[in-house]
């Protein structure tokens, strides 16, 4: 496949490649080429039998989708070797569910720091959300506390709106609250198991469609969830929480599918690793070395660096992706070993975290 340069139109049509013309140019018509050729090597060997029975649009559709993906591909890989645009939060209101300690503390002085209007902070217990709040306020950022159990479906309703009336409409939704039990099944208790599926999941569901609908309205917003890697490769003596964030995953996968039809509004889930909090306070793997747990401030920075990105999904740190890749194919005596020598499969012995 040839490219003859001066074959090049001087912009591209997709809106991606703003600021980057020349390199996103490249990439259309390279996929251009590619799905030319595709189609001229089908129409030499032959179509399935399928494709005949088929309308012309759809059988140009099914012939197309390959390279489309392809071209996606070589898209978005040239694309995040490339500095992009950030979205300025001056303007946006931040309301930042379990925001008085932990990634939450951090996630409100993040987006203080990235100049945003307003940080509004929801949880349980009044004394860190005071303190953080009067921090904030040190800063020039206007800062708002409210005591908000996110498992009470009513007291989320209300207190949305309140924050409404009070503050105005949040434009940046961040769901963060979360506990952990910390047992095996047969340990734990029936209602702290209950506890952690109400905070961690349901929770979720209240705050989202308590705030939601405004920005679908205002055609501006952000859901943002602060999930687990977890959620994907579960451990022993965490089974309150593994379960909690997987259903906490697919809830986010299905709004983000759901909301792409709707200027505007997006979403981002952030898969951390084992990050260094009260919450997880004693666990241990066999080679802190290699894998050293994460601060909350640099989950902070990048997950609001993903927000302004417009991110759907970040895994931290990068290299989760490879164990979710090896998840894929690997036999489950493979991956039994792998939990024994990274000491993951004993790292809840020690636990003596915060619940």
């Amino acid at each position: 496949m040839r490219i003859n340069l001066q074959e090049l139109p001087s912009r591209c049509p997709c809106t991606v490649g703003r600021g980057y013309q020349h390199a996103c140019v490249f990439v259309c018509v390279c996929a251009r080429k590619l799905a030319v050729n595709i189609i001229g090597y089908s129409l030499l060997i032959g179509f399935p039998r399928a494709l005949f029975e088929m309308d012309l649009k759809s059988a140009c559709r099914l012939c197309l989708f390959p390279v489309q993906m392809l071209y996606y591909i070589l898209r978005a890989s040239l694309f995040s070797l490339l500095p992009s645009r950030r979205k300025d939060v001056t303007k946006e209101v931040v309301l930042i569910t379990g925001g008085g300690r932990g990634i939450g503390r951090n996630l409100a002085k993040e987006f203080a720091k990235q100049g945003a209007r307003k940080v509004i902070l929801w949880g349980r217990t009044e004394k860190c959300l005071k303190e953080t709040a009067e921090e904030i306020s040190l800063t020039g950022t206007e800062c708002h506390y409210f005591l908000c159990d996110v498992a009470n479906r009513e007291e989320v309703y209300r207190q949305a709106k309140v924050v409404r009336e009070k503050v105005g409409d949040v434009t940046i939704l961040v769901n963060n609250a979360a506990v952990v039990h910390g047992k095996s099944l047969m340990d734990s208790d029936d209602d702290a198991l209950l506890k952690s599926q109400h905070i961690n999941t349901m929770g979720q569901f209240w705050t989202t469609k308590a705030f939601l609908p405004r920005m679908l309205e205002l055609q501006h917003g952000h859901v943002v969830c602060i999930n687990s890697i977890l959620s994907q490769s579960p451990i022993p003596g965490a089974i309150d929480y593994c379960t909690s964030k997987a259903s906490s995953l697919a809830f986010m996968e299905s709004l983000t599918l759901g909301l792409l039809d709707c200027p505007g509004v997006g979403c981002t889930t952030v898969l951390p690793f084992h990050t260094n909090t009260e919450m997880f306070q004693g666990m241990r793997v066999r080679f802190p070395q290699l894998f050293p747990p994460l601060r909350p401030e640099v989950v902070a920075q990048k997950t609001v660096d993903a927000v302004r990105a417009d991110k759907a999904y970040l895994y931290l740190p990068w290299t989760m992706h490879a164990l979710v890749f090896l998840k894929s194919f690997m036999p489950q005596v493979s991956l039994e070993e792998i939990y024994r020598f990274s000491g993951t499969y004993t790292c809840m012995n020690t636990f003596k975290g915060r619940t």
